[in-house]
């Protein structure tokens, strides 16, 4: 799959002066849930109408979502409103169904991405759809097999696609329910500059008190757009009530939301950024230098290791070295969260190092 312009024709044909905003519930309750928050959202910059049907669970004997009939409440409130419905879809019976009940956008839920039989038989069952098909990120962190769902349902002939990030899953405790790992999403974008981009705030944060914060840090990384889940009344929802928000609160923070130029061209800007670019590509050459260096010692410590026959982990000097930075971090604007990611790549960096040493 190569990238082309082509691939945003669709987003493109929105027409929107303002990111693609798709919000809704997390799963279609009733009939009379349905239809009353779609009407709440119907004069907003929402343009698609989202409501999960079928409800993947971790555990069994929770809600599993109202199945085919709610197809047909989405059918009753793009009548009513004019909006667009969106749902998940998870095999081959769900993406028929959404097909014969004229559902407008479909995603693959992040589990689902994650098997790759399970996303080719959703792509052979869509092939040449003209439907709109989103791929959620797996819920590990593995570009390639997010991409991969991509790409089969490319070849099977579909061409309004693009991507939603909503985290990935850690056993680490943070202050997610599922950790961004942006970085991932940003080299997604410098392959596909051209597949629209789309954030989940509500799955990325599982705390309705963050989406503002996450949605607008999408913004600023150039994301096409927000998927929001949205309910008339958030707390007795019958999934994922923390992180749903009303639809008042929804219409503010796309009012509060703000949205950056692609660039500057102006002499003045050119100038700055050219002095500012050159002190950072200064910066990092010696922070490579200096890792280089930092990994020469290492070696030597792996031959004092070795030769006196002590196992290379160390795990009480491991965890005096990163409580240590942890607070140096914080002295120097760093997070915690970026500093234990920072000092583990660096430890099992050193720790390849050592094993050489051993097996040499």
């Amino acid at each position: 799959m190569e990238n082309k312009k082509e691939m945003r024709k669709w987003l493109e044909d929105f027409n929107l002066n303002h990111p693609l905003v798709i919000a809704g519930p997390c799963s279609a309750e009733t009939e009379d849930q349905v239809l009353k928050i779609a009407h709440e959202l119907k004069d907003s910059k929402v343009s698609v109408f989202r409501a999960g049907i079928w409800k993947p669970r971790t555990r069994p004997g929770g809600f599993e979502g109202v199945g085919e009939i709610g197809l047909k409440w989405l059918q009753k409130a793009k009548a009513e409103t004019g909006l667009l419905m969106g749902t998940e879809v998870a095999t081959a019976a769900h993406c028929k169904l959404a097909l014969e009940h004229d559902i407008d956008v479909l995603w693959v839920g992040a589990r689902t991405t994650a098997n790759p039989f399970a996303v080719q038989e959703i792509a052979d069952t869509l092939k040449g759809t003209d439907k709109i098909v989103l791929v959620k990120n797996p819920v590990n962190p593995d570009l390639a097999l997010w991409l991969g769902g991509v790409e089969r349902l490319h070849m099977a002939g579909i061409e309004k696609l693009g991507v939603i990030h909503r985290g990935f899953s850690t056993y680490e405790k943070t202050k997610y329910r599922n950790i961004p790992e942006w970085q991932i999403a940003i080299e997604l974008q410098n392959k596909f500059p051209d597949l629209p981009l789309i954030i989940d705030p509500s799955h990325i944060t599982g705390d309705r008190k963050m989406i503002f914060e996450v949605t607008q840090e999408a913004l600023d990384l150039n994301y096409d757009g927000m998927i929001i889940e949205t309910h008339i009344d958030p707390d007795n929802a019958w999934s994922d009530a923390a992180q749903q928000v009303t639809p008042e609160v929804l219409k503010q923070i796309i009012k509060d939301l703000t949205i950056r130029k692609t660039d500057d061209t102006t002499d003045e800007y050119s100038q700055k950024m050219t002095k500012l670019r050159a002190n950072i590509d200064v910066l990092d050459a010696n922070l490579l230098e200096l890792l280089g260096k930092r990994m020469k010692v290492a070696d030597e410590i792996g031959q004092v290791k070795k030769d006196a026959n002590v196992a290379i982990l160390q795990n009480n000097r491991w965890n005096e070295i990163l409580g240590k930075m942890i607070l140096e971090g914080e002295k120097k604007g760093l997070t915690e969260e970026f500093v234990l990611r920072m000092f583990k790549a660096i430890h099992q960096e050193s720790i390849g190092h050592q094993e050489k040493i051993f097996n040499a």
